[in-house]
């Protein structure tokens, strides 16, 4: 596949879930590193890695991960050390993400309605995790205007033979009210231990709380944005306003913010790789666990 493609196809959100782009965007540049000339490859694969970030702002994960490849990067063969480093990554993406599926599962009993918003590759995994142990439950779902990605989410649940009862948006309430559990993804993770995901995400926490329905945040622990730390507001991505109406009368305005914030006092507990902790325990964990990992490049 050619970069320019990939780009295409992260920006229209044909890639979908933080981890997944992050992935698919690894591969990316893995692609182009060997169609690059030693000479100058450094300020070569900066202008790469720059356009893999432009493609979706919100994605601290993504950004974790590049700074990750370009860290400590020493004199010799620096395609051999990208490409090292590439390997390394997508087998830790691949073990963490069998272990939050282990971790997540245990949540799962059967005859449970489990709720979920947008579509998490994450609870996907904890999802299908609990279906293989033999568990039998119902999925709640909702759509998630104006892109559907809660269709995505249905559709491979069905295939998996997992019970989905599919609703609108506007009928998370009720959704929430007959759920066991709420179990809902996040594209980032602040250090106010903020949760960032779909939009729709802070709502149907509050929902939760006001019916006493437990609501976890399931991520890999990549997507804390140690940016946060030193006043940066994590970039809430607004996206092009014919997603939501393609032809508006005239003085109609759109608002299409992709994201949006969840607020810690709302979310039950965190479940990562790490363990399930609640979501200022979480923020202390990722900090302890990579003190090197994740130091800040401030432009």
């Amino acid at each position: 596949m050619k970069f320019n493609e990939a780009l295409r196809k992260i920006k229209s959100i044909k890639i979908q879930g933080a981890e997944n782009i992050t992935i698919f965007s690894l591969q990316a540049l893995k692609n182009e590193i060997n169609r690059i000339d030693e000479e100058d490859i450094l300020t070569k694969l900066s202008l790469l890695r720059d356009k893999l970030m432009e493609t979706r702002p919100t994605e601290p994960c993504m950004r974790n991960a590049f700074n990750y490849l370009f860290h400590s990067l020493h004199g010799g063969n620096i395609k051999q050390q990208i490409n090292e480093k590439i390997g390394f990554l997508l087998e830790y993406f691949e073990k963490s993400g069998k272990t939050i599926a282990n971790i997540g599962s245990k949540k799962i009993k059967s005859n449970m309605i489990i709720y979920t918003h947008c579509h998490s590759s994450t609870v996907m995994d904890i999802l299908i995790k609990a279906k293989e142990q033999g568990k039998n439950f119902e999925v709640y779902n909702t759509e998630t205007r104006p892109l559907y990605q809660g269709r995505t989410t249905a559709k491979e649940l069905a295939k998996k033979g997992i019970k989905v009862t599919h609703f609108v948006d506007s009928g998370m309430r009720i959704a929430i009210k007959e759920a066991d559990i709420v179990l809902l993804g996040a594209d980032a993770i602040t250090c106010e231990s903020k949760a960032i995901n779909k939009i729709g995400s802070e709502l149907a926490a509050e929902i939760a709380k006001d019916f006493d329905v437990p609501c976890y945040i399931c991520t890999n622990s990549w997507k804390y944005d140690p940016q946060t730390v030193f006043g940066f507001d994590e970039k809430i991505e607004k996206r092009h306003k014919k997603e939501v109406w393609k032809n508006p009368p005239k003085n109609v305005k759109i608002s299409n913010y992709a994201f949006e914030m969840v607020s810690p006092e709302l979310i039950t507990g965190i479940i990562s790789e790490l363990g399930i902790y609640n979501p200022f325990v979480f923020v202390s964990e990722v900090r302890d666990t990579y003190p090197q990992l994740f130091k800040c490049k401030i432009k």
